[in-house]
């Protein structure tokens, strides 16, 4: 089941509602939040929901076993036990196929691919379990000792199958103690219905614009349709992903909890350094304070901890060499900032820092969407001209043209203009007055979505597959 659905908007969501508030106490309310949040995940993929469930289970043991062997060196135990099992389960359904692969190619032997599907949202539930676990051992969280609250901490279907990744240091006080606010409950909806409205009229939109030009031959593209379909693919991939964060966060609101942002504009950057820094925030700090920091941080092999972390981003995204090639890609970028270019980004006109951002990330996607490296060569090959082919065509003429109104719209979105603009005459009118205009707003967006939704086929989400 996914937000942007007909009936997630108009059966899930409402029956969860109205059982969940009409539950008598905290207890009853988890028990809700959780039975729901385990039907939505059974829905496309009933089998899957034994492994969340056997991982929660391992994570709810080791979390207990740590604290009570606390100061001992048996503790570790629960450490390593969360280490094992977690990634080895992460490796056998997300990369064996890969590794087989790379194995054989390596060898010359012909082992079978294990051919395992990938379940939803493995990689974000499982990073939620070992930091879980993480914290345990370092005393910054106590052990959760209901397996209930654990597992509506592992299951909570806001965030449950692409993200933000939350810690639990971010949930335990709400899971606890939970105080409905009608502002909050209001503020939950109008985030929501915002990121529906980037989700449905948005991305999905720029994704048909998208596969319009990246899904023929690259030979069969001039080279303005080249560029005109991976920039479609840029805006896809953001309004898709901080769309679903949106929801995400207004969902929590809704019922109570309160995660933190994901993006932050991350289109107006001014270098890479600052588009990671606003750029799916929640993996970004996993890896900076898991793996980056234990490793040595800044202060002993900066180098080699800035391309382990990189290459693994990469690799988490998935099994594919491109991955990690596009991991490595930034991991570069990031380095040669970090050693001299932010000085000298910091001279030029602030619209050359954009343009040069832009420019990297960009380049960046089409290592991110093509997995077949032969394809991603040709495809550079068109959009840097070293291709005989058409400047441009009729198609990309039609295509700005016809979709002109879309496309401003979708610039300002971009940007914090349309945000900043709204909050400002929230500022000017009444608080009555404010809330109609909020009501009638998330109607619009609301109604604009079922529309389109009814009409369209295309609805994918692009993280369900990480």
């Amino acid at each position: 089941m996914v937000f942007s659905s007909l009936l997630f908007l108009f059966l899930f969501l409402p029956l969860c509602l109205v059982v969940y508030y009409l539950s008598p106490s905290r207890t009853a309310k988890n028990i809700v939040l959780t039975f729901f949040s385990l039907v939505f995940y059974a829905w496309g993929e009933p089998i899957w929901v034994s492994l969340l469930l056997f991982s929660a289970l391992i994570d709810y043991a080791n979390g207990l076993f740590i604290e009570h062997f606390r100061g001992k060196a048996i503790a570790k135990l629960g450490l390593y036990s969360t280490f094992a099992i977690n990634l080895g389960l992460l490796a056998s359904f997300k990369y064996a196929d890969f590794i087989v692969e790379n194995v054989n190619i390596a060898t010359g032997l012909s082992f079978s691919k294990p051919g395992l599907l990938l379940p939803i949202g493995i990689s974000f539930y499982t990073f939620q379990t070992i930091s879980y676990t993480i914290d345990v051992w370092k005393g910054e969280v106590k052990a959760q000792r209901s397996f209930l609250n654990f597992l509506l901490f592992v299951s909570c279907f806001h965030q449950l199958v692409a993200g933000p990744i939350v810690r639990y240091s971010h949930m335990a006080a709400e899971i606890e103690n939970r105080v409905f606010h009608l502002h909050d409950f209001s503020e939950g909806v109008n985030r929501f219905c915002q990121g529906l409205f980037k989700k449905v009229f948005i991305a999905n939109v720029a994704g048909e614009i998208c596969l319009q030009f990246m899904g023929k031959e690259p030979a069969q593209l001039s080279q303005a349709g080249s560029w005109l379909g991976l920039v479609m693919f840029s805006l896809q991939i953001y309004f898709d992903f901080s769309g679903y964060s949106d929801m995400a966060i207004g969902l929590g609101k809704m019922f109570g909890f309160y995660y933190h942002e994901n993006f932050k504009y991350p289109y107006t950057s001014r270098s890479v350094t600052d588009f990671w820094r606003r750029w799916h925030i929640s993996l970004g700090t996993f890896f900076r304070d898991y793996v980056y920091i234990p490793l040595g941080g800044n202060r002993h092999h900066a180098v080699r901890n800035i391309f382990i972390v990189w290459a693994l981003t990469g690799l988490w995204h998935g099994a594919s060499w491109n991955f990690v090639i596009w991991g490595l890609y930034f991991g570069v970028l990031l380095f040669m900032e970090k050693a001299f270019m932010l000085e000298l980004l910091s001279r030029l006109p602030r619209s050359l820092q954009h343009i040069y951002a832009l420019f990297f990330i960009v380049v960046g996607w089409a290592i991110f969407y093509f997995t077949d490296m032969n394809a991603l060569v040709a495809y550079l090959k068109v959009m840097f001209g070293l291709t005989p082919v058409e400047v441009s065509s009729y198609e990309v003429e039609a295509t700005l043209w016809g979709n002109i109104y879309w496309m401003v719209l979708t610039v300002i979105l971009c940007t914090p203009l349309m945000n900043n603009a709204f909050k400002h005459i929230q500022m000017r009118v009444s608080d009555q007055l404010s809330g109609v205009l909020m009501a009638v707003i998330n109607l619009l967006l609301l109604g604009t979505c079922a529309v389109l939704l009814v009409g369209q086929s295309y609805n994918p989400f692009i993280y369900f597959r990480f």
